[in-house]
């Protein structure tokens, strides 16, 4: 059939590869996934065929730009009148967060953040999943050049993994550097040192 929507290729395809229409893009993982939900194929299954709404079928690559972006609104147009308890619109509000953020539409991208933050708390989520939802949220503050609010985020961040994990664990490495680099850029070089003196012994042991 015909249609005056352009063909895009938004991931990693070379030559004549990858070239689609985003409404076939969408939906292709519409489908996909309503398939394996109908069928009750199981979380793998299901966790696979979501990843069409954001990774390319041939490459496998994470679309970019514009593409994830138009991805991201078509994912939550799609599952958008679901319960807020229902886990594909759980997903759909991430999928619309990560479109608009790399398509830079940081404003945006803040909004859909700071609600999907609001709606996973309601929701009762893992404190697991509130922190990469708090670390995403700290991405965007960090974008839109809000660094007193990033650093107090990726402060939240570091906390809550420290508290779950114990200060012998990868991501509580992690979060801690990524606190102190964002207080060394706040120019609070003491708090930033301090903190690097009491996790570069740890990450001697651990890495």
């Amino acid at each position: 059939w015909k249609t005056k929507e352009g063909l895009v290729r938004g991931c990693a395809c070379r030559g004549t590869a990858g070239f689609s229409h985003v409404s076939c893009l969408a939906e292709q993982a519409k489908i996909l996934f309503a398939e394996a939900e109908e069928n009750n194929l199981g979380v793998e299954a299901a966790n696979t065929r979501w990843r069409r709404w954001d990774t390319c079928s041939l490459c496998e690559q994470d679309y970019h730009g514009v593409v994830c972006c138009a991805l991201g609104w078509a994912c939550w147009k799609t599952y958008v009148g679901r319960p807020e308890m229902d886990n594909a619109r759980c997903f759909a509000i991430n999928v619309l967060g990560d479109g608009l953020f790399v398509a830079n539409h940081c404003e945006d991208a803040l909004t859909v953040r700071e609600a999907e933050l609001s709606m996973e708390r309601r929701r009762g989520a893992s404190e697991e999943h509130i922190l990469a939802v708090q670390g995403n949220l700290a991405a965007t503050y960090q974008k839109l050049r809000r660094f007193e609010e990033t650093s107090q985020m990726l402060r939240d961040v570091y906390s809550g993994h420290l508290r779950l994990h114990g200060e012998e664990n990868i991501q509580t490495i992690s979060n801690a550097n990524n606190y102190a680099v964002s207080l060394n850029g706040l120019q609070r070089f003491e708090e930033a040192k301090a903190l690097l003196r009491k996790m570069i012994p740890v990450a001697r042991r651990v890495l």
